[in-house]
C-alpha cells in the first residue's frame, strides 16, 4: 500500500537533484580538453538538428559542437559559454540562452548561422532560460532565474506566464494554448499558453518534447523513454536510453528522437525502440 508513494517520493528527489545540478551561476569547469579520441563533451542541455542539412548541434556547459568528419566534436564558432535553454527554430536559426564564461545571465539569444555568432535579443543579465521552445511564432520559455514561463513574439517583449519550480516545457505543435512543463510532482498541463497550469499529474518527468500531434516524448530520471499518443494523458514506454540520467531531449519527428545521457548523445528513427550512439560524452558533476 505504501510502496507507490515511496516510489513517487524516490523519483521526485532525482529530478529534484536534476533540478539543482542546472541550476549553476555559470562558472566555469575545466571538464573539457583533449584527449585520445578527441575534444570531450559534458553538461548538455540541448540538442537539435539544423533542417537546413541535418546536422546535429549539441548545446552545453561549454559551448555549441556538431560531430565533425570523423564524428568527434567539433565546437562550433569560438564561444565556450554555458549554453542551457537551446532550440533550432529553423534553417540556421537557433535561440538559446545560459550564463557566459565571465558569470551573470545571457537572457535571449539567437543565431541564424547555424551557431558561429550569436546577437542577444533582450534580458541580458536578467534572466537564465533553462528550457526553450520555438512554435506557432512564438518563443516559449522557463525563466529559472525567476521561475517563469514566459512567451515572446519579436524576441524582445515578453509577456509573464505562471510562477512555478520546472525543469522542461513542451507546447503542442497544433495548439498554442496548451503547454507542458515537467515538475516534481508530475507533468503539469496550461491550456491558455503558460498563464496557468493545473496541478501536476504522474508520471514524473525529466524532459519532454513534442513534435507531431501523436507523439509526445518523455524521459524519466533513469532513462526511461516513453510515449504519449494522446498529449499527455496516458503514456506508454518504448525503451530505456542507454547512459543512465538523463541530460536532454528532442523529438525530430514522429519517430525521430535525440536524447542525450550521461555516456553519449543518442538517436532513434524507429520512435525510440532502438538507438544509436551519435556523440561521445563524458559524464560530470551530475549535470
Amino acid at each position: 500500500m505504501n510502496k507507490r508513494p515511496a516510489a513517487v517520493a524516490a523519483t521526485a528527489l532525482a529530478l529534484n537533484l536534476t533540478l539543482a545540478a542546472c541550476s549553476g551561476s555559470g562558472d566555469s569547469e575545466d571538464s573539457t580538453g583533449k584527449s585520445t579520441t578527441g575534444t570531450t563533451v559534458s553538461h548538455i542541455h540541448g540538442l537539435g538538428l539544423d533542417p537546413a542539412d541535418q546536422r546535429l548541434y549539441v548545446a552545453t556547459h561549454e559551448g555549441v559542437y556538431t560531430p565533425d568528419a570523423k564524428g568527434e566534436p567539433e565546437l562550433v564558432g569560438d564561444s565556450k559559454d554555458d549554453f542551457m535553454g537551446f532550440t533550432v527554430a529553423g534553417d540556421k536559426t537557433f535561440y538559446a540562452s545560459g550564463h557566459p564564461t565571465s558569470g551573470g545571465n545571457k537572457g535571449l539569444i539567437r543565431s541564424t548561422d547555424a551557431g558561429e555568432t550569436w546577437k542577444s535579443l533582450s534580458l541580458s543579465g536578467e534572466s537564465d532560460f533553462h528550457a526553450l521552445e520555438s512554435a506557432h511564432g512564438t518563443v516559449y520559455g522557463y525563466d529559472s532565474t525567476n521561475g517563469l514561463v514566459r512567451t515572446t513574439k519579436d524576441g524582445v517583449s515578453w509577456r509573464d506566464g505562471a510562477r512555478l519550480e520546472a525543469l522542461d516545457i513542451a507546447v503542442s505543435p497544433t495548439d498554442p494554448r496548451v503547454v507542458l512543463a515537467t515538475t516534481a510532482e508530475g507533468v503539469a498541463r496550461s491550456s491558455d499558453g503558460g498563464k496557468t497550469f493545473a496541478p501536476a499529474k504522474e508520471p514524473v518527468m525529466a524532459f519532454l518534447s513534442w513534435t507531431a500531434k501523436d507523439a509526445l516524448y518523455g524521459i524519466d530520471t533513469s532513462g526511461g523513454l516513453n510515449r504519449s499518443t494522446d498529449g499527455g494523458t496516458t503514456w506508454k514506454k518504448a525503451s530505456t536510453v542507454p547512459g543512465g540520467r538523463p541530460q536532454a531531449l528532442t523529438a525530430v519527428g514522429a519517430e525521430h528522437v535525440l536524447a542525450a545521457t550521461q555516456t553519449g548523445v543518442f538517436e532513434s528513427k524507429d520512435g525510440g525502440r532502438t538507438f544509436k550512439k551519435r556523440l561521445a560524452v563524458t559524464s560530470s558533476g551530475g549535470h
